[in-house]
């Protein structure tokens, strides 16, 4: 099957990598780091996770922790990560849950009953902000869903009827998928997909990732001044990052691979990329770009990637010192190829850049 990536429309002017003239931890105070596939799978700790982030707060940096997660609360969660090893206050986790609660706070008087479609992380952002969670949509003012591995169908039964009734509905994020150890599995926007294909109509609001409402009040919460976003999602974590006017860190320790980054949208491609949270130590190449004769040509360092109407080619495979050259000027090349227009055939040249990236041990 070919792969193809044509220009994207309503997208932000040409945004491409960027180089650092000094490490990332130099250069930001305060680290906004997704949580599933970045620094846990499941409940497991990613490689390296724990030492990177120890270092980064020995060295002064804030650790705020935002995920889309709504099942789990923020105490359970930094709990998690403190039996990981990383270092992590209940109060250095935002989740989607606690930006849905707050969002009906504004809207509805206290004491107010909300339908719940979700688990315990969602319960408690409703109590802690003076809503009543209920499980009758008679009595409901709203209804809110939001990511549980326990949903089941009577649950997002009683939520169709609620939002064909017309009740306001607000979906704490649209994720279609979750890391687990044993690879992606669906996740809340799916189940969103359902009541929603059931209900005839789209949630009022959602909250979560990639909308900025998140980052916003990590940013607020941790002071930050020069915060950057660590995530391994497209369209949650670095399209949110470009949302909210911060730089972007995308590690490939979860669902973006090489196909992923080099089909990147305008909107979600991050500012620089990195294996693994090590990556935070790292003064990150500059990337160059240059079109002759309709052919770009993408350079990181000493790798040279060509894109054109025949497709992606690797002119140099020189990897360079994190493996990760090769890919740097591939996305770049097929990124401004794509914004002038081309649309590009990966599919010969998509191996060739998979082939050059190489783990640090």
């Amino acid at each position: 099957m070919s792969t193809t990536v044509s220009a994207q429309s309503g997208a932000h002017p040409h945004p491409t990598l960027r180089g650092t003239a000094s490490t990332l931890l130099e250069e930001h105070d305060v680290l906004l780091l997704d949580l599933d596939g970045v620094v846990y799978v499941g409940p497991h700790a990613v490689p390296h996770a724990p030492q990177a982030l120890q270092a980064a707060v020995a060295a002064g940096h804030r650790l705020g922790f935002i995920t889309n997660n709504a099942s789990r609360t923020p105490a359970t969660v930094a709990a998690h990560l403190r039996d990981l090893d990383v270092p992590a206050a209940d109060e250095d986790v935002v989740n989607s849950a606690q930006a849905a609660a707050d969002h009906l706070a504004g809207r509805f008087t206290p004491g107010a009953p909300v339908l719940l479609v979700g688990g315990t992380g969602l319960r408690v952002a409703l109590d802690e902000v003076g809503l009543r969670a209920t499980d009758d949509r008679h009595e409901a003012v709203a209804v809110v869903q939001g990511f549980s591995p326990d949903l089941g169908w009577a649950q997002l039964a009683e939520a169709t009827h609620a939002v064909r009734s017309g009740l306001p509905w607000i979906a704490t994020n649209l994720d279609a998928t979750v890391p687990t150890p044993g690879g992606p599995a669906p996740g809340n926007g799916l189940l969103v997909d359902l009541v929603a294909r059931a209900a005839g109509r789209r949630p009022d609001v959602v909250c979560g990732k990639p909308e900025r409402a998140l980052f916003d009040a990590a940013v607020a919460r941790l002071g930050a001044q020069r915060a950057v976003v660590v995530g391994d999602r497209l369209d949650t974590d670095l399209q949110g990052a470009r949302t909210a006017g911060l730089a972007g860190l995308l590690v490939l320790t979860g669902v973006t691979g090489v196909v992923e980054l080099l089909a990147a949208a305008p909107h979600e491609r991050p500012s620089q990329v990195g294996h693994d949270l090590r990556s935070l130590t790292d003064v990150h190449p500059a990337v160059q770009t240059t079109v002759q004769d309709g052919t770009t040509t993408g350079r990181c360092r000493s790798a040279r990637v060509q894109v054109g109407t025949d497709g992606l080619r690797v002119l140099d495979g020189a990897a360079g010192p994190d493996g990760l050259d090769v890919l740097r000027a591939a996305a770049a090349a097929v990124w401004a190829a794509t914004d002038s227009g081309l649309t590009v055939d990966l599919t010969g040249g998509v191996a060739a850049v998979a082939a050059t990236v190489a783990t640090p041990s």
